[in-house]
């Protein structure tokens, strides 16, 4: 610019031109939140909403409860193997083809559960189901990785929390209705539907958020080297314990529950699927309570100790209420006892994929099948469990609870070391 010349004042012109991409960029960030709460909320919406026709299933395919206990099992046992071929794919192929292809395939999966003629076709049916819908859960975890860091990702993980929630709270409502016009084919018949949607906006509306450049261009044998590099480091294998022996517990009360509200204490679908639903609202607003006052100004550590502890407390009393020790209680106590449970995951939770998640700067799709695929398989293994001793007592779901929940405790102090400061910020990988 020659000497002399006026300058121009180009702040309004620049403010001008940046307003636009600044909002399109906050669109596109909060449909991205969208998208991956409904990916994460796919558990959930297979799992809850099928929870109040699990008796009339025993009636329709005249199988014991264990047994249709197991397409609860095989559905998560899938999700499960599911995430530990997937995340390594999105490593590799970037996060959207596996997801799409995914998504397709558990769509179908999906539609032939409706169409069973027998409990065992619809146990594979379900297995199949889960493998696909792993998709979205570990490549939903990836994506939060790519995206964000350090508190942003643990609060990021709470907001999904808060969407996802929104899945178990209607989930068994939507359920309990579609009983009142249909039978147990009808939800699977709404779980097709819905995971159409679903695959229709991750394909018009998801961007690819790992860049080739990032992406690791081994096979097999790359992945299951990062796979053990993650699992050398002993805090992040103690949070991936940690958080898959919490899941145990929620994931026995979720296959219990219905026969324990149901069978136990007389109560209708309808009120089964509003004490759920009250219960996911709990987990939900304890997880808002973590993303948005705890998160930044508590030790993430300290939260979860206390999320434990307060797990621990509740299943212990549910034991109790079980075995007779305060004499004949009704629906309520336990039902009190079981929103405790549930509202401490809002804290556990998210908190044990956020900790476990800051140890990794690659590989996060390795990673995330790792913190799934343990949640997924320590739970398909609970789930039998609880009704080992048949349809008529709750002491296997609080036995199994309380186990669990001690468990994830003696891994988070005796493997995270939450005292060691520096055990816990350096990373899994260098």
């Amino acid at each position: 610019m020659p000497e002399g010349a006026p300058i121009p004042d180009l702040s309004q012109a620049a403010a001008a031109d940046a307003r636009p991409p600044v909002r399109a960029q906050r669109r596109a960030g909060l449909l991205v939140t969208l998208v991956l709460g409904g990916l994460t909320a796919t558990p959930p919406l297979a799992m809850d909403m099928y929870l109040p026709a699990l008796p009339e299933v025993t009636r329709s395919l005249h199988a014991p409860a264990a047994t249709v206990q197991l397409t609860l099992t095989a559905c998560l046992a899938g999700m499960a193997l599911g995430q530990l071929v997937v995340g390594p794919m999105s490593d590799r192929w970037g996060r959207r083809r596996p997801l799409l292809v995914g998504l397709a395939v558990y769509v179908v999966a999906t539609a032939l559960c409706a169409l069973a003629p027998t409990v065992e076709t619809l146990v594979a049916f379900r297995l199949a189901q889960g493998l696909a819908g792993a998709a979205g859960i570990v490549i939903a975890r990836a994506v939060v990785r790519d995206l964000y860091d350090g508190m942003a990702m643990a609060r990021f993980f709470s907001t999904l929390m808060l969407i996802s929630g929104v899945a178990p709270i209607v989930a068994p409502l939507i359920g309990g209705q579609i009983l009142r016009v249909t039978d147990w084919r009808g939800v699977f018949v709404v779980l097709t539907v819905l995971g159409v949607l679903l695959a229709g906006v991750v394909w018009f509306r998801l961007p690819e958020t790992l860049p080739a450049k990032e992406r690791h261009s081994g096979g097999v044998g790359e992945a299951l080297s990062s796979m053990r590099r993650l699992l050398a480091d002993l805090p992040f294998t103690g949070y991936m314990l940690t958080g898959g022996f919490a899941f145990a517990a929620l994931f026995a009360y979720i296959s219990a529950s219905p026969f324990v509200v149901q069978e136990i204490y007389g109560a209708s679908p309808q009120t089964f699927s509003l004490l759920f639903g009250l219960n996911s609202i709990g987990l939900v607003v304890a997880g808002q309570i973590n993303g948005k006052v705890l998160v930044g100004r508590v030790s993430l550590d300290r939260v979860l100790a206390v999320g434990l502890g307060i797990v621990v407390l509740a299943a212990t009393a549910l034991l109790l209420m079980s075995l007779g020790a305060f004499g004949e209680v009704g629906l309520a106590p336990v039902a009190a006892a079981l929103f405790v449970l549930m509202s401490a995951m809002g804290i556990t939770l998210p908190n044990t994929q956020a900790l476990a998640l800051m140890r990794v700067r690659h590989s996060a799709g390795s990673a995330s099948a790792l913190l799934g695929t343990s949640s997924f398989l320590i739970g398909a293994i609970a789930s039998p469990l609880v009704g080992i001793a048949g349809e008529h007592t709750a002491v296997p779901m609080a036995v199994v609870q309380l186990a669990a929940a001690l468990v994830a405790t003696a891994c988070f102090v005796g493997m995270c070391r939450p005292w060691n400061t520096r055990a816990s910020t350096e990373g899994a990988e260098s």
